[in-house]
């Protein structure tokens, strides 16, 4: 495990790292997650394993700290995310990263191109979403407000998470949690998936293909997106089918 301040307070990230080759690889989780609970078997798999691979908890997430001063923003978590890469002497980074986490991981490579040479996002959110009291998931957090959530709200969320999410989930600050859904459902401006449109770099897009296809797609093609169906999984592609979800991130990063 290794750590570095990204905040004028001294708040640190931390990560789990593998060591190996370059080009580096940076893992990054989803809302309410932890990447060495997510991608650890990943980073592992035979067609992956042997790269320097970061697996990084975000702020507020897993075992990075959880500042109540932060503000969570999706640009706050990329800046973050950046400080913490550079402290670790990464360049040039394939980044996978999955949902909120592929959200904040376009935004590192709008924001701090040098970083990052290619992406494989993972059943990423790209449009702002509207809060929906009840919803799982981010748009069900964001339903609430910030005092109504850290009051009572998160055992209500709890409950609807079930078990396997809770068991990461928990581990999130609360007002961390509730921050970074209410900015993953406002999104950004210009929105993730008008930035990922034109950012300059190969970008692959794994979907459960239960769920394709994905809005957009045509649009996402043209603009040089790959955009790539997994089978038998659900939004925990790489939980639910890791073997296949091994194989399309090889792909992806060979391509």
């Amino acid at each position: 495990m290794r750590s570095a301040a990204v905040t004028a307070d001294g708040d640190r990230i931390r990560w789990a790292e593998l060591p190996g080759r370059d080009p580096v690889r940076v893992y990054v989780h989803g809302l309410g997650a932890t990447s060495p609970a997510y991608f650890a078997a990943t980073a592992a798999h035979p067609l992956l394993a042997g790269h320097r691979s970061l697996l990084v908890d975000l702020l507020g997430h897993g075992h990075s700290d959880r500042p109540v001063s932060f503000a969570y923003t999706l640009e706050d978590h990329a800046d973050a995310l950046a400080a913490a890469l550079r402290a670790a002497e990464v360049t040039g980074a394939e980044v996978v990263a999955h949902s909120m986490g592929g959200s904040v991981a376009i935004v590192l490579a709008a924001r701090h191109p040098d970083l990052v040479s290619r992406l494989v996002l993972v059943d990423a959110n790209l449009d702002p979403l509207r809060p929906e009291p009840g919803a799982a998931g981010s748009s069900g957090i964001a339903a609430y407000t910030e005092e109504e959530f850290v009051t009572a709200g998160w055992r209500e969320v709890r409950d609807r998470a079930g078990a396997h999410w809770w068991s990461t989930m928990r581990l999130a600050g609360l007002e961390a949690l509730h921050r970074s859904a209410v900015h993953l459902v406002r999104g950004t401006a210009p929105t993730m998936r008008e930035l990922l449109l034109q950012l300059p770099l190969p970008r692959t897009y794994l979907l459960p293909e239960a769920d394709a296809p994905l809005p957009g797609t045509a649009e996402l093609t043209a603009a040089g997106v790959a955009v790539r169906p997994v089978p038998d999984c659900g939004h925990n592609i790489m939980l639910d089918n890791p073997e296949a979800f091994a194989r399309a991130v090889a792909g992806a990063l060979a391509d």
